[in-house]
């Protein structure tokens, strides 16, 4: 890599406002705030608006969307043509 041109890569904790659950791992991303973790030091604090703590899909939450039933009944409404 060439030096000098790269953003610095370290430690950042990631927090998800919607559940309150914080990730510790490493970005090139900094925050303003900080945080003491459970290890005793402290690190850049970024907030999010959603991770896989809260997105429907992770937590398993997602609806399934009957796709077979809104066909029948477009067909039953307007008949196949």
């Amino acid at each position: 890599m060439k030096p000098g041109i790269h953003p610095a890569y370290g430690p950042v904790v990631f927090r998800d406002s919607a559940s309150g659950t914080a990730f510790l791992t490493r970005s090139t991303m900094t925050g303003d705030k900080t945080i003491d973790w459970g290890d005793g030091n402290t690190y850049p604090l970024v907030d999010v608006e959603i991770s896989s703590a809260s997105h429907p899909f992770y937590t398993g939450t997602a609806r399934v969307l009957d796709t077979a039933g809104r066909v029948e009944r477009f067909e039953r409404r307007y008949g196949a043509r």
